[in-house]
């Protein structure tokens, strides 16, 4: 007779012809526990059922009967059981959620103050802290914006990434700080705001020493 199962969707199967095993699953974190390890009664595993069958030229009759002997160690009455006792067994670390049907963890998903999974019910402690904490960030943000981060840059001078001659990535200024070579192709005089070539030494519009 199979066993009614309440946990429907929160849990995976490890078991195997050596024994019965099963992990379950909170629907809202994730986290898992595994029920413990039942060995199976049979004593016996694929292995030696393999083994068996190919020394006594098939000793449990054909290589079908072998794999449904296998497929019975991990489904059928015994598998049934064993799950009803690993239902028993996990039980007290999960409950359901009877708003949104979900199986959540009781340590961390639960909250035992209203009766409700924590999606349904936030615990207010935890929601108040996480809203001081967005409201700090909030307010570094605002007083970033309004801070001029920006007072010790040249914003005239056009900011080049990559040095036009040796082709490395250079910090932002007049010259590459890995060959040395001016990294605009024209610079602005000083004087009269001319566009002059790169390396030249005079403004040729005022003659200003570059």
């Amino acid at each position: 007779m199979a066993v009614m199962v309440p946990f429907t969707s929160n849990y995976n199967d490890l078991s195997t012809d050596f024994g019965y095993q099963f992990e379950f699953r909170c629907q809202r974190c994730g986290n898992g526990y595994q029920s413990s390890f039942q060995k199976s009664s049979t004593d016996i595993g694929s292995s030696v059922l393999r083994a068996a069958g190919g020394l006594f030229g098939g000793f449990f009759g054909t290589a079908g009967n072998a794999g449904q002997t296998l497929a019975d160690l991990t489904r059928g009455p015994a598998h049934d059981r064993a799950l009803g006792q690993a239902v028993d067994e996990m039980r007290p670390h999960f409950t359901q959620c009877h708003r949104c049907g979900e199986w959540v963890c009781k340590a961390i998903c639960w909250n035992e103050a209203t009766g409700l999974c924590t999606n349904c019910s936030p615990k207010i402690q935890q929601e108040v802290a996480a809203a001081q904490t967005e409201a700090q960030i909030s307010q570094v943000r605002e007083k970033l914006a309004a801070t001029d981060l920006t007072k010790d840059l040249n914003l005239n001078q056009p900011a080049v990434a990559i040095c036009p001659s040796c082709h490395q990535e250079t910090q932002n200024g007049k010259f590459c700080s890995n060959c040395g070579k001016p990294l605009a192709a024209t610079i602005r005089c000083s004087n009269c705001q001319s566009e002059v070539k790169a390396g030249a030494k005079f403004c040729p519009e005022c003659g200003t020493k570059l």
